[in-house]
């Protein structure tokens, strides 16, 4: 194709001037746009713009070398010729500073970022990537700077992941104006040379491109990958600051699957099986002995099993030689227990008042005690024993660090549906806002925060102010009171509330986009909108907005739905006149709360106290409850022990004065028990004071009604003399009250193995006071009985013992339900047909209770713990419901530790050169899978901090050349020198001596504008030194749980956060413990199912051989009233889990405490049937159901059930669950075993009769009125 000549010459000409504009371009890469500095800026105060000059590069003069070297060691060559003067290079050192502080941790990322400055301001290349677009005289007053993007991407990549550790966050979320999660490449570098910033001069506008832009070569300089080895011998970065660095992301264990077989829970599948093949088994033996029956035309009450034919009455007593040796034993034991209760109940009635005076004597002196009762309501104290591994590690912390402040907090909300929607200016994307952050909203939320500023309390009739007690980080500097709070934002002023920039048309900024800053950047001392305002907090800390609100999604804190306030207070150890100043704010703070009125705010709010305030108070609203449940208990006793004949006899026949005396005797041992065990100076506790007693005469009464019912039907035998009756009777059932007795206080007292305390005092108090009842009970109340028979058999009425009632004749019957359970319920529940019924029947329970006993929930919802009209569990519902924070979690290593030796320095630290299983690494890496480990973020290291701090390169780290004192940043004087050399030995780690030196200045540095390194805030109490600063103790690394909302999730905190600790001591070989402000009371619950196995285990075997002992060695009897009281147990649990009642200390009590009254349901009704000598033993259940079964459903069934009652009533949660629903389980469950099955369960495969004990009998009752009772 040919080309027109024109055409090609046209071509020619533009491929010329192409070139020549190249050529040119290139001739001119070596000039400068700037040199020098010229006029303060006008738009940021105390900085200057750099004069005009495109001249060729000049050289430095030899004084700048030195700073040239540091800064920008590239350019250290040649004559250094470069367009920046010493002012420049002085000018950018400290404008550097913070960055330098926060990213030199990571050398990689530091020299890419100060190539990016060194670039811009001395490359005697500049006119190549800068253009000077606005000069106003000598004045540079705009720039634009074309960046290669490829430099500013690996740039960033090097930087992205560079932690903060005081503040738990990464770097760039302090330096790019925005959370790090939105920061990228392109607008951290816009930041950074935005002049809102407040460190660039004059307006630096970046252009980003790979190619040529308009002539001008974008800056693309080699950078370094944060994994890299620099060329001045500098190590890569720290997997903390350097996620590629880092080996793969550690993956959590799966999560064990649930246990199942087709498909179905396996326990149910199991217990179903078993429980059908027993039914199988079961059912085919009942058929196949009926069959047997039937054909040996048996009678129908014949046994299943065969025994041994017992004695009857008429034997001569041959079989007498054929009893074993240890039936011979049991006889002989069980004849001295009767002898020696026969006697004593003999002396008791014949002397009443030798032993009712004694009585009073013993019981008024060790009630005496109660003077010297300590009450405890501390919840640490109740729950946490002084020698529980939490308990220790919260005394070292307190104790080298101080305890954990304390906290007051509101959660607030509002009814109102004042959401409204923010639309930028000039652009951007509509922005929803909560109706909480309306902004009428706030001011009334602020009026509310400075009215409680404004509190005054009394104390000791001085005022305290909240600034008295307020946490203050950095006083005496500045002595204003952290309080997380959104408002701090804003200063805590309506002032900054309201301000706004714009115009007659626009808002260009207010509180909507300050407040969508400061989320972005807390830390922010200027927020870069036009309103130029800080996101400090006055008490010079940022605010966390995930501290300061709740109820958004993500991290879209404008949708927050709820305003979070906290109020940090000092804690004190051993001060008790500081910490009463402290309670009696919050007293106050709680009053105004309870009274403020504000229909536009919903508010939860809580102080330190309250816990302890609302235990106190609830203990005292049961009070009411609690005597009611009494009262009803003691109308019920008093009238129930009376047999009336008839209606002449009412008032002789009553018992009311005996009740009331036994209920006084059954309070004397509970107050007996408290005063022993106060001089020994075990402290209570009120909820202690209140059960015990309700526990014991639920106990001690029903043996009252054995002893009186006994009596009451019982014939004196001819020639016999009342105190030979009583002492009789005593004789006969002393020894089952004696076996039901002490198988409880054994039961109780094992229960104080308990490592909880108030476990452990209830066990021990419920234990000696249901002894001392049993003393009392067979002493005082034998004596007062016989004084009642008395007055009876003289015709006295009740009471009124000076009235005598004329002679009649009477005739003596059985009671109305003795008469019932004889003749009606024991022949019933005994037939042929029911009694496989009853046996199935409580199988499938049992079955049932196994199944779901490993899904009992473990823990106590701290809501129930609260009165029902509690404040506290409306704040309980908020901050499960709002809450985005979880607690503050220390990592705590043990003193001991030399950190002026590298070695232990890198075992600690998580910068370059630390070890890869370093403390903070380990705890850095835990934080990647916080759904599992439960820990939040990096931890915060005061000794990666320190190094950054003192590095010579900071301005942080000096000290006046004249004093040796420590000079802060902010100071400017010429005798401040730096801490340490800029050589290469200097810039390394602090050892030895140095390390000790200077480490005292960076905990007592409050950072600022020029070092936001120091150490004074983040801290002060995270090191204990040793006195006159000569080495270091214990110090603690701060890290944050995840959102911990229930139980099972504090219950897993503990346990991973004790996980990790333990594999950081043995990575170190040293001590390290993790300690957090809630371990002490979920401790507990890591042990819970052991010690509850161990507890109801030893209770059960000390049950066992009590009753094996005093039942006269009757080892299958003992073994049949174990296995019965473990059948209650299990469907306690079973109970448990249908009424939603969770495994805790409390409930563990209650256990304990249904294994000792389970043996009052179950040990009368088993020694009677020991000791009949019926024929069968159909007939022996019977006769010992109908005898006993009648005293213990109307002593223990009855009694307890109008009582437990009316704790439903009750406004404690606790009581509601915990003692009401236990109780009633206990109750009934105990009934139920005890009245039906145990019956039932001795009908089939009691013990044999003791040849002995049958000869026994023979031997005392021929030939008396007495026989007939053996045959009924």
């Amino acid at each position: 194709m040919a080309v027109s000549p024109e055409r090609s010459l046209l071509g020619t000409v533009i491929v010329l001037l192409l070139l020549s504009e190249g050529y040119f371009r290139l001739a001119d890469a070596a000039h400068c746009v700037w040199y020098g500095e010229c006029g303060d800026s006008k738009q940021v105060p105390g900085k200057k713009y750099n004069c005009n000059y495109t001249g060729p590069p000049i050289p430095l003069p030899s004084e700048g070398h030195e700073l040239l070297t540091e800064l920008c060691p590239g350019y250290d060559y040649g004559d250094r010729s470069l367009c920046c003067n010493i002012d420049q290079l002085r000018t950018l050192e400290a404008s550097l500073q913070l960055p330098l502080q926060f990213l030199s941790r990571c050398p990689a990322c530091f020299l890419n970022l100060m190539n990016l400055f060194c670039e811009l301001t001395c490359s005697p290349h500049q006119s190549q990537f800068l253009q000077a677009t606005n000069i106003t005289g000598k004045n540079v007053i705009e720039v634009r700077y074309f960046i290669g993007q490829s430099f500013a991407n690996a740039m960033f990549n090097a930087c992205q992941d560079v932690q903060a550790p005081s503040s738990n966050v990464k770097a760039l979320s302090l330096l790019c104006g925005k959370d790090a999660k939105e920061c990228n490449a392109t607008n951290w570098i816009q930041y950074m040379f935005d002049i809102n910033n407040g460190q660039s001069p004059f307006p630096i506008l970046p252009q980003f491109s790979d190619v040529p832009v308009s002539g001008y070569t974008p800056m693309n300089n080699k950078t370094y990958n944060c994994t890299e080895v620099l060329e001045d011998g500098s190590g890569p970065c720290s997997c903390q600051d350097c996620a590629k660095a880092c080996g793969p992301k550690p993956v959590p264990p799966p999560a064990p699957s649930p246990w199942k077989i087709f498909g179905i829970d396996a326990m149910v599948v199991i217990m179903w099986i078993s429980y059908m093949a027993f039914l199988l088994i079961f059912v085919g033996a009942v058929l196949g002995a009926w069959c047997y029956r039937r054909s040996a035309i048996m009678s129908e009450y014949g046994p299943i099993l065969e025994s041994n034919n017992p004695l009857s009455l008429n034997s001569d007593g041959s079989d007498q030689a054929n009893a074993s040796c240890c039936e011979t034993c049991g006889e002989r034991f069980e004849n001295l227990l009767r002898t020696v209760f026969s006697h004593w109940g003999s002396f008791c009635v014949r002397h009443p008042f030798l032993v009712i005076l004694g009585s009073l004597i013993l019981v008024a002196a060790a009630s005496g005690g109660l003077v010297h009762m300590r009450l405890t309501t501390d919840p640490v104290e109740l729950w946490s024993s002084p020698h529980s591994q939490a308990r220790q590690e919260k005394d070292y912390f307190d104790t080298h660090f101080g305890p954990f402040f304390r906290t007051v907090q509101l959660i607030i909300t509002t009814p109102l549906n004042v959401s409204s929607t923010y639309h930028p200016y000039p652009s951007g994307s509509a922005v929803p806002f909560s109706a909480v952050l309306n902004k009428d909203i706030l001011h009334q939320v602020l009026d509310l925060q400075l009215e409680i500023e404004a509190l005054v309390a009394t104390y000791n009739g001085k005022n305290v102010t909240l600034k008295d007690i307020c946490l203050s980080p950095l006083a005496p500097y500045n002595d204003n009171c952290t309080i997380l709070s959104v408002l701090n934002y804003f200063q805590n002023s309506h002032a900054v509330l309201d301000h706004s920039v714009g115009d007659w048309f626009f808002v260009y900024a207010d509180y909507h986009s300050h407040f969508l800053y400061c989320v972005s950047a807390p830390t922010s001392l200027n927020d870069t909108t036009a309103l130029h305002d800080p996101c400090l907090g006055t008490f010079g800390g940022p605010i966390d907005p995930w501290l300061a609100l709740g109820g958004y999604d993500e991290s879209n804190y404008n949708n927050a739905t709820a305003l979070v306030i906290t109020f940090p207070l000092n804690n004190f150890l051993n001060d008790t006149v500081r910490l009463g100043k402290a309670l009696a704010w919050e007293k106050e703070f709680i009053r105004f709360m309870k009274d403020f009125k504000n229909p536009n705010l919903t508010i939860a709010f809580s102080a330190e106290r309250s816990i302890e305030d609302e235990i106190d108070r609830e203990s005292d609203s049961d009070i009411g409850t609690i005597l009611l449940s009494y009262a009803i208990m003691f109308v019920y006793i008093s009238l129930a022990l009376g047999h009336i004949h008839s209606f002449r006899r009412l008032l002789v026949d009553s018992k009311i004065s005996l009740g009331i005396a036994g209920i006084l005797i059954v309070l004397s041992s509970v107050t007996a028990s408290l005063g022993i065990f106060s001089y020994v100076g075990i402290p209570l506790t009120l909820i202690v004071i209140e059960v015990i007693p309700f526990l014991v005469l639920a106990v001690g009464v029903d043996n009252i009604f054995i002893i009186v019912q006994t009596y009451q039907r019982d014939e004196r035998m001819p020639q016999e003399e009342l105190h030979q009756q009583i002492g009789r009777v005593l004789g006969d059932i002393a020894p089952s009250m004696f076996l039901s007795s002490f198988s409880e206080t054994v039961a109780f007292f094992l229960g104080a193995l308990s490592n909880m305390p108030a476990v452990r005092t209830f066990s021990l108090f419920a234990g000696l006071a249901v002894f001392i009842d049993f003393l009392l009970q067979i002493s005082c109340f034998v004596s007062l009985l016989g004084l009642d028979a008395k007055r009876q058999e003289g015709n006295r009425f009740d009471i009124m013992c000076c009235v005598k009632l004329p002679e009649g004749q009477e005739t003596k019957t059985d009671g109305l339900l003795f008469r019932f359970f004889k003749k009606v319920y024991a022949p019933f529940i005994l037939k042929e047909w029911v009694r496989p019924i009853v046996v199935a029947v409580f199988v499938g329970m049992l079955s049932f209770s196994i199944a779901v006993v490993n899904k009992v929930e473990i823990g106590l919802d701290q809501k129930l713990s609260m009165p029902d009209d509690s404040y506290l569990l409306d704040y309980f519902r908020n901050m499960s419901e709002y809450f985005h924070a979880g607690a503050p979690v220390y990592f705590v290593v043990e003193d001991g530790l030399n950190y002026s030796r590298p070695a232990e320095q890198n075992m600690v630290c998580g910068g370059v050169g630390c070890n890869n299983n370093s403390l903070n690494q380990q705890v850095y890496e835990a934080s990647l899978i916080s759904n599992y480990t439960t820990i939040a973020f990096a931890p915060s290291s005061w000794l990666d901090d320190y190094f950054d701090w003192v590095k010579p390169q900071s301005s942080c780290c000096r000290y006046y050349n004249s004093t040796g004192g420590f000079c802060n940043a902010s100071v400017v004087n010429s005798s401040c020198v730096h801490c340490r050399p800029m050589t290469p030995s200097g810039k390394q780690r602090p050892e030895g001596n140095d390390f000790m030196r200077f480490l005292p200045m960076f905990l007592s540095d409050n950072p600022n504008v020029k070092c936001g390194k120091g150490g004074h805030a983040a801290y002060a109490t995270a090191v204990d030194l040793y006195p006159n600063n000569t080495g270091i103790g214990a110090t603690y690394f701060m890290t944050y749980h995840t959102i911990l909302k229930d139980s099972p999730d504090f219950i897993d905190a503990l346990k991973m956060a004790r996980s990790l600790a333990h594999n950081i001591s043995q990575s170190m070989n040293h001590s390290v413990f993790a300690y957090s402000v809630f371990y002490v009371f979920y401790e507990q619950y890591l042990t819970i199912v052991f010690d509850t196995a161990l507890n109801l285990s030893l209770s059960l075997a000390a049950i066992f051989v009590v009753t094996t002992v005093l039942l006269g060695f009757e080892l299958w009897a003992a073994v049949l009233v174990s296995v019965t009281i473990a059948m209650i147990i299990i469907n306690m649990f079973g109970v448990m889990w249908l009424w939603n009642i969770s495994l805790n200390a409390v409930s563990l009590v209650n256990l304990v405490m249904s294994c000792g009254i389970s043996v009052e349901f179950c040990s009368h009704i088993v020694r009677a049937f020991s000791v009949s000598v019926k024929k069968n033993r159909v007939e022996r259940a019977e006769e010992a159901l109908a005898h006993m079964g009648s005293s213990v459903f109307s002593g223990i069934t009855l009694t307890k059930f109008g009582g437990i009652l009316i704790l439903a009533l009750s406004k404690s949660q606790i009581f509601q669950v915990f003692y009401f629903r236990m109780y009633l389980a206990i109750v009934l469950l105990g009934a139920t075993h005890g009245l039906i099955f145990l019956p039932v369960l001795l009908s089939y495969i009691g013990p044999s009769v003791n040849k002995a004990k049958a000869f026994a009998a023979n031997q005392r009752y021929a030939g008396t009125e007495r026989e007939h009772l053996l045959n009924y």
